[in-house]
């Protein structure tokens, strides 16, 4: 079977092992766009340490979980946001204002939504999570 999202099957790796109760996960292949969404979410306190290995292939992820994680997603196909609209998304994908994070890619690189509009710029939607 052919991958059409690498990062589609990491994240819905990462909430099987959540919703299963696993301490650790293994996902792989492994590409910068995952690391730098995994950056995020472990910024935000929702995933533990991780450490990539290097396989000469094209590599894997060993991922610990501390149970925050409720859902994560990708967006797909990757929406463009301006500033404005970044409110209408978070309406429509997180449970609520307090929690939940959209992670966009901006040309100042991968952040979350908070982030992009404290440096006002808008970009390409990834995913989410909370």
């Amino acid at each position: 079977m052919v991958r059409m999202s690498v990062l589609a099957d990491a994240l819905k790796t990462l909430n099987n092992a959540e919703k299963a109760g696993k301490r650790q996960v293994l996902i792989r292949p492994c590409s910068k766009v995952i690391v730098k969404y995994l950056q995020v979410m472990q910024k935000h306190g929702y995933i533990g340490e991780f450490e990539i290995v290097d396989d000469h292939r094209s590599g894997k992820v060993v991922i610990d979980l501390i149970g925050r994680i409720n859902k994560c997603g990708v967006i797909s196909p990757r929406f463009d946001l301006k500033i404005g609209q970044i409110e209408q998304w978070t309406n429509n994908l997180l449970p609520s204002r307090q929690f939940g994070y959209i992670v966009m890619t901006t040309s100042l690189g991968i952040m979350d939504h908070e982030e992009a509009r404290r440096k006002s710029t808008g970009g390409k939607i990834l995913g989410f999570f909370y």
